[in-house]
């Protein structure tokens, strides 16, 4: 008599076996890294996959839809070595995280990776994720883009990135970056000195950005030239931006009324991004966000654009992805629901030379 705790017998799931080749001009230590770094972050990620490796020859085995996943990961890591890029444990979880990615299905880490921002100081910025890639192509292709997301998700220092890269192309004569001066759990007039020194620290991730892509020295010059302003959003009012590449950041703590003055500053030959996160409303007594009405104003303009970033996005610590998650989790929670924001959309595209 068989026992009913017991499993019935069955046929073991199919086992399937790929062999990959490493190009003959690449070593393994470029595609799995030193001491195989990326080789063993591969098999963290690929549950139901084996891999082995035995010179240049990769084998995977294991059920077909694991393979299968697995060898689209592979191939993505072996493009990227092939572009002259380091394969890193990051590259590897980015790969991963995008073959499972519904914005983009299909596509690979090295489209992502070979996107180059900006080269400068000694470095490269690129975009690390395809919400990233997104969102780049989006302000490169629209006058006026919405970058809506979670904290480290790279909205103000890509838009940075691209208005400094505007700048040294010549393309615009200046940038404008500001910020509303909104406290979060403090009054501005109980922090010490002028109103300079109080609306510094509101400014000071913006100067942060400018410090890691221009040389320090040459910032105060480019400042006092009025090349580049970093100033708070009451000095737009008035304003017509020509020539320029404007960046208004904490875009949630704009009242619809301020949203309103800052868009209407756009000249001719400008380019205009907005970034914020719609979870982090620092507007005293409830007052509505700019940032969370606007796409309800705006919907069907051609040449603004709208791109969600996700958790998915963040590209600082591992951990700051877990808590972004937990919090939205908790928020779901405590509300009986989500905050609605949905997928990005994108309207019309930019023509001609800016």
């Amino acid at each position: 008599m068989t026992d009913p705790l017991t499993p019935a017998p069955g046929p073991a799931p199919e086992t399937t076996e790929r062999i990959l080749a490493i190009p003959d001009h690449l070593s393994p230590l470029q595609v799995l890294g030193e001491s195989d770094s990326a080789l063993n972050t591969l098999e963290d990620v690929l549950p139901g996959a084996d891999v082995a490796v035995r010179g240049h020859r990769i084998t995977l085995r294991g059920e077909e839809r694991a393979v299968r996943r697995a060898e689209h990961i592979v191939r993505s890591l072996i493009e990227v070595a092939q572009s002259g890029q380091t394969v890193t444990p990051e590259a590897v979880t980015r790969a991963a995280e995008l073959y499972g990615d519904d914005r983009g299905a299909g596509e690979r880490i090295e489209t992502v990776l070979a996107r180059t921002v900006l080269s400068s100081r000694g470095r490269t910025i690129r975009p690390k994720t395809l919400g990233q890639k997104q969102y780049i192509d989006a302000i490169e292709s629209s006058t006026v883009t919405f970058g809506i997301g979670p904290a480290g998700t790279g909205k103000t220092y890509l838009a940075v990135a691209l208005a400094v890269r505007m700048l040294l192309s010549k393309q615009v004569d200046r940038i404008i970056l500001t910020r509303p001066a909104v406290e979060a759990g403090e009054r501005l007039g109980f922090l010490p000195g002028g109103l300079n020194e109080k609306i510094d620290p509101y400014l000071r991730p913006l100067y942060d950005a400018l410090h890691d892509m221009l040389d320090p020295e040459s910032i105060p010059r480019l400042m006092g030239a009025g090349t580049i302003e970093v100033a708070p959003l009451a000095y737009m009012r008035g304003r017509t931006l020509n020539d320029a590449f404007i960046i208004l950041d904490e875009a949630q703590n704009t009242s619809p009324e301020q949203m309103k003055m800052f868009l209407t500053r756009l000249g001719f030959n400008s380019t205009m991004v907005v970034t914020g996160d719609v979870t982090q409303v620092d507007l005293p007594g409830g007052q509505p966000s700019g940032l969370k009405v606007v796409e309800q104003v705006l919907r069907g303009i051609d040449d603004i654009s709208f791109c969600r970033l996700t958790p998915r996005d963040v590209v600082r610590h591992r951990l700051v992805t877990d808590i972004v998650e937990a919090y939205g989790r908790w928020e779901v929670g405590s509300k009986g629901g989500g905050h609605g924001e949905g997928g990005s959309r994108r309207h019309g595209s930019k023509g001609g030379a800016r």
